[in-house]
């Protein structure tokens, strides 16, 4: 199974190609937020350099949130129409869970966090049970102080990725001490290939969807639309 994967969902543009757990080509940039421009030219020169069509794409896969909602919206809709114009299924892959493929070790419970913006992070928790990505709890977007808390509930070192990870390597180091770790540097950001594994897992269990079916996975809504509920709650003078 040839699967083209992508991730829109920060800062990072990131497109790969994975064949069976076997990674063809990936391509990964992190200069500026202008993915409408890049994603599309990462995809064709992708594709020319390994002599492929989209006809022998056997699954498009896109991390679907959360994460930024314009850089979301881009990477789904190319996914969503790649997978329409050439006859074929799609997979959502929640982006933590990408993040979290990105460290194949099982002495960490592994957090990925991303910035969500006033102290606040997207975020959950994973182990690896079995060879297997286990997720230990829900998809959150919480306080860094209330992740803090819920760390301290479990066992164990933990370690951190995401383009939070930095933000907040002082803050989690001091309270958490030598349980505290942070990810190479390689491995912090969003790889498209970790989302094309994920993908593979889905569709061995049967999780893939129509091009139709696939949407952004926010977690929470963006920062005009609860300005709006507040100015639409706010008691009339």
């Amino acid at each position: 199974m040839k699967v083209l994967a992508v991730d829109t969902s920060a800062s990072v543009a990131a497109v790969a190609v994975m064949e069976d757990y076997r990674l063809l080509g990936e391509y990964i940039i992190n200069h500026k937020k202008t993915h409408s421009q890049k994603l599309m030219p990462m995809i064709h020169e992708m594709m020319n350099n390994l002599d492929l069509k989209p006809g022998d794409i056997d699954l498009y896969a896109a991390s679907v949130g959360p994460g930024s909602f314009t850089g979301l919206r881009i990477g789904v809709t190319t996914v969503k129409a790649m997978a329409y114009a050439a006859g074929r299924p799609v997979a959502s892959v929640p982006t933590l869970d990408a993040l979290a493929y990105n460290i194949p070790v099982s002495e960490f419970i592994i957090c990925p966090m991303m910035d969500a913006r006033n102290r606040q992070v997207y975020t959950a928790l994973y182990t690896w049970k079995e060879g297997r990505l286990k997720r230990l709890t829900e998809h959150m977007g919480v306080p860094v102080e209330e992740l803090l808390e819920i760390i301290r509930q479990k066992d164990g070192k933990i370690m951190f990725n995401g383009d939070a990870a930095p933000l907040y390597e002082d803050f989690f180091k001091k309270e958490l001490g030598d349980r505290c770790e942070i990810a190479p540097a390689g491995l912090i950001l969003q790889r498209a290939s970790s989302v094309a594994h994920a993908a593979i897992i889905n569709a061995s269990e049967g999780l893939t969807e129509n091009c139709f079916d696939m949407i952004p996975f926010y977690l929470r809504k963006s920062q005009a639309e609860r300005e709006y509920d507040k100015k639409s709650c706010a008691p009339e003078r």
